[in-house]
């Protein structure tokens, strides 16, 4: 039920059948595509909240099957796409997750030494994705300048394993620049794996900055997994590996960083989309706006 096989990637198309299997099909898989009504949506909006799923999750479903008969009306099997009549729950904007310096220094000393460590300031240094970091390599790592380049993304499919895939947005592809910390550490990291890889007698230069033993791709749920894991056993807040993502977009607006470089930094593919994201951080440096405007008053 994916609304489309030629445009989406594999990952995408298991997540719209997810969500036709578990959210569309249970509530309106009885009912005839040209005998769907307003008021079946309504009814199906109100089921799942009524067991505590979220709106945002209805929404996503609302969204697939609006795709598909969307599609159905272009060829002509319906008259009217039902899903522009009823609109999905409205999703209340919520905090995103964020750690503040005492949790992420916290973080970083109880890492210190961990496997995990390297990537976790990575991820702090750049606000990259998980599935970027992981499919990071070393060509693309410049550091006598202290750069990194954005050119692949790894996707873990529960059918097809691990795919190397292009970034998610067109603005996905971009130079990022490095605190000198991350760039000494990446150093070090990467002599590291030298080293290993001679131990082994495997020979040559490691390629995957994050990689196995083998240096093969890390699948990315396991970073996750890991991750979650040693917050529980380390006793640290207890927030998901993309929340260090949060944590580095945080950072970068108390310092007064605009939108346009923050967006082009993460990768987002317009502004609007990190003002959606983290539209209430940006109105939380609102008193230094007013702070600056009286000292031109003055």
């Amino acid at each position: 039920m994916a609304p489309s096989d030629t445009d989406r990637s594999p990952k995408t198309r298991e997540r719209y059948i997810e969500l036709a299997e578990r959210q569309v099909i249970p509530h309106l898989g009885d009912e005839k595509l040209q005998a769907l009504k307003p008021e079946h949506l309504e009814h199906w909006h109100a089921a799942p909240a009524a067991t505590g799923l979220s709106a945002r999750t209805v929404g996503h479903a609302h969204r697939v099957l609006g795709a598909c008969l969307r599609r159905a009306v272009e060829n002509g099997t319906l008259a009217r796409n039902v899903t522009t009549v009823r609109k999905p729950p409205k999703v209340e904007d919520g905090e995103v997750e964020i750690l503040n310096q005492d949790q992420v220094s916290a973080v970083l000393t109880a890492l210190k030494g961990h496997a995990l460590y390297p990537i976790v300031v990575l991820a702090l240094s750049t606000g990259c994705r998980r599935g970027e970091l992981c499919g990071l390599e070393w060509r693309d790592i410049d550091l006598d300048r202290g750069t990194l380049r954005v050119e692949r993304s790894i996707e873990e499919t529960r059918s097809g394993g691990l795919r190397v895939k292009s970034p998610k947005t067109r603005r996905g592809r971009r130079n990022i620049s490095l605190p000198l910390h991350a760039v000494e550490l990446l150093r070090e990291h990467y002599k590291a794996q030298l080293e290993l890889r001679l131990q082994l007698g495997l020979g040559g230069k490691p390629t995957i900055v994050f990689a196995t033993v083998e240096g093969r791709h890390i699948k990315p749920n396991s970073i996750s997994r890991d991750w979650l894991r040693l917050c529980t056993r380390k006793k640290l807040p207890r927030v998901s590996f993309h929340a260090l993502r949060h944590t580095h977009v945080s950072a970068l607006i108390r310092q007064g960083v605009d939108i346009l470089t923050i967006s082009r930094r993460i990768g987002h593919s317009k502004p609007a989309t990190t003002l959606n994201v983290y539209g209430r951080l940006v109105e939380g440096s609102d008193a230094a706006a007013a702070k600056a405007i009286e000292g031109m008053l003055k």
